[in-house]
This record gives C-alpha cells, sequence and structure tokens, in this order.
C-alpha cells in the first residue's frame, strides 16, 4: 500500500549511500512508498545536486560554488523533502554531511536521517544532536520507510505552517 495517494504531490528523497546494494535497496523501499527517488553514491556528490559544492578538474569536491559559477551550476541542482544517508563512506561521513546540510541557510530545514549497520549509541546520539531527524540500523525495511513520512511532511510544510501561524496571530491583533 503507498503511502501517498495519487492526487498527492509526490516527495522527493535524496538518498546518499556508498554502498551499491544498500543504495539500491533504499531506493526500491522508497520508490514502493510511492517516493521520488534520487541516489547517488557519495556526499560530495548529494552537495554537488543540492548545489552546496562543484567538481573542479575532478580534484576538488569541497569548494564553495561563487556567485558567478552558480547559474552555470544550477541545472544539477535538485528540490529534496528529506535526504537519507549512510553514516559510513569515504571521503565524508554521513554525519559530515549532516552539519554541513544544517549549516546551510538554504538547506537547513531539509529533515536528514542517518543510517548505519553499526549500533554505536555515541554516534547515534551525535547525530540526533547535531539535527538529524531519526537514524535507522541497517538493513532498512519498509516499516522504516514508513516512519519517513512525517519527517517530509513537516519539512515540506513548515513554511506554509510558519506563514498561516503568523497569519492567525495578525487575525488576533485585529
Amino acid at each position: 500500500m503507498s503511502l501517498l495517494s495519487s492526487d498527492q504531490p509526490r516527495f522527493h528523497v535524496l538518498a546518499v549511500d556508498d554502498s551499491l546494494v544498500d543504495r539500491k535497496l533504499i531506493e526500491r523501499l522508497l520508490k514502493t512508498s510511492s517516493f521520488n527517488v534520487t541516489a547517488v553514491d557519495s556526499g560530495s556528490k548529494a552537495l554537488e545536486l543540492l548545489g552546496l559544492v562543484r567538481e573542479r578538474n575532478g580534484t576538488n569536491h569541497n569548494s564553495p560554488i561563487s556567485p558567478e559559477n552558480h547559474r552555470q551550476h544550477h541545472h544539477q541542482e535538485i528540490e529534496v523533502n528529506l535526504i537519507i544517508t549512510d553514516y559510513c563512506m569515504p571521503e565524508m561521513t554521513g554525519y559530515d554531511l549532516l552539519r554541513k546540510i544544517k549549516e546551510s541557510d538554504s538547506l537547513k530545514d531539509i529533515p536528514v536521517v542517518i543510517m548505519s549497520s553499526e549500533n554505536v549509541p555515541s554516534r547515534i546520539n551525535r547525530c540526533l544532536e547535531e539535527g538529524a531527524e531519526e537514524f535507522l540500523l541497517k538493513p532498512v525495511k519498509l516499516s522504516d520507510v514508513n516512519k519517513l513520512k512525517p519527517f517530509i511532511c513537516r519539512g515540506t510544510k513548515a513554511k506554509e505552517i510558519d506563514f498561516n501561524h503568523l497569519k492567525r496571530k495578525e487575525m488576533e491583533i485585529i
């Protein structure tokens, strides 16, 4: 059964995992639950798709996009409602990706979920304290994916809710 009815917009999830098997599994589970999915194999590629970094001759994955280069890389940017990322990846961990997203004014409201095959309480707490919505243990199951919808809806509706709250307050004053 799908989480979303056909008349509702399909939410977009960015899945990040260096393991092809795990990436395909999470992609299939998300698509089964009627999410649009973009899957990448590294934190650097995720940041590039989100418009935070760009590759420079394939060597520098962490250089910021300057305003003059922003337009030429705009086609690589995607709008996502949730990011789900593996914790242990080469070059950039899921924790590092989480921190970069939460430090970005334009991306900080996107919910981030971390997954790992290792149940390390200090790691889990550190991710949750840094702003992760959830920490899932691998292998991820359909029941885990079903837990994601409230985070996605909250992230998508945050601006609308803030606007409606301000509108109600304004009406109370009048």
